[in-house]
């Protein structure tokens, strides 16, 4: 299936085999130590380390349902009228789809993935950079790509990638990629980080976004087990990344309506407990770090283990709120 795919998930090989995911995990691990594959968080790969990066194809069929509920809960950062950036990749697109709901939305992307998503919305208008196309993601890239954006200024900018360390921040396998996405952070006043829990703790050769200039990390609810990934939102909260995780069924109400057009109230797994008060058990209770367009405790503002709900949608996330450093 790997070498079919060039990358799969554990929870299809468990699937397709119908076998437990810590069988699964084992016989990767097995067929890691003949050179066969390498393993990635939640998955496996063709081996090639660092330098080597999956393409499209190969990252749509990984962690389908954890992209889907980061796209549903990140949409709900938009409001009607703003104009945003959204980079390139599988969760981006996956977002893309939804703001197609938000009115009056101006949206400039480098990603023709993203651009066909919104190509029939309503009331979308779609920017795109120049540059030179990256058959492998289907986006644009080069000096065209950045020269593109200079000047531009936007309220805030989607971005995923390859990986996600506190110490190293964002980062991707491609160089090109890479310094694109450096130029659509420049334009925007925030940076939003859209990234699945199988690249927590996963670091890969170019940096593209680093920790103290990502705002929010949206991502999904990683497994009880993953302590490497629990280990690393905590990691991310400390230096100030406000989290934002998405449960199961998350955000199916629409993008940009009501409440939804803010992520400051929000319900989650790790704790029940709310504002600073904090309690015994989960994550520590960190404090502000920077200022943020959104006054405290208004919409926007981050709480660690809050209980209250993203507007009208059900699902169930959580904000960890920065540590002072």
């Amino acid at each position: 299936m790997v070498r079919a795919n060039g990358a799969v998930s554990l929870r299809e090989l468990a699937r397709v085999v119908q076998t437990s995911e810590v069988t699964v995990r084992r016989d990767v691990r097995a067929l890691e130590a003949e050179g066969l594959l390498d393993r990635r968080h939640g998955g496996a790969v063709l081996p090639g380390g660092f330098t080597r990066e999956s393409g499209f194809p190969q990252k749509s069929h990984l962690a389908t349902a954890e992209k889907t509920a980061i796209a549903d809960l990140a949409a709900g950062l938009v409001d009607e009228g703003e104009a945003v950036v959204v980079g390139a990749g599988t969760t981006t697109q996956e977002l893309a789809r939804r703001l197609a709901r938000v009115p009056g939305l101006t949206v400039v992307t480098n990603s023709l993935l993203v651009a066909q998503a919104l190509a029939h919305a309503n009331r979308v208008e779609v920017v795109m950079t120049g540059g030179t196309l990256r058959g492998s993601n289907y986006a644009l890239v080069g000096s065209g790509a950045e020269q593109s954006l200079q000047g531009l200024r936007v309220s805030r900018a989607f971005l995923s990638g390859s990986g996600l360390t506190a110490e190293r921040g964002l980062s991707t396998s491609n160089m090109l990629s890479a310094s694109v996405d450096r130029a659509l952070v420049q334009a925007a006043a925030e940076v939003v980080v859209l990234a699945d829990h199988t690249k927590l703790g996963t670091d890969t050769m170019f940096q593209t976004v680093p920790t103290d200039v990502i705002t929010r990390l949206v991502t999904d609810e990683p497994p009880a087990h993953d302590d490497r990934a629990l280990t690393e939102l905590q990691a991310l909260a400390d230096q100030g990344v406000q989290i934002a995780v998405a449960g199961p069924g998350a955000g199916s109400g629409p993008a940009g309506s009501g409440e939804g057009g803010s992520a400051g109230r929000q319900s989650g797994r790790l704790g029940a407990s709310q504002g600073r008060g904090g309690g015994e058990e989960g994550l520590p209770l960190p404090g502000p770090r920077r200022n943020h367009p959104h006054p405290p405790g208004g919409p926007g503002s981050a709480q660690l283990r809050g209980a209250v709900p993203l507007g009208e949608q059900p699902g169930r996330v959580a904000d960890l709120a920065p540590r002072r450093r």
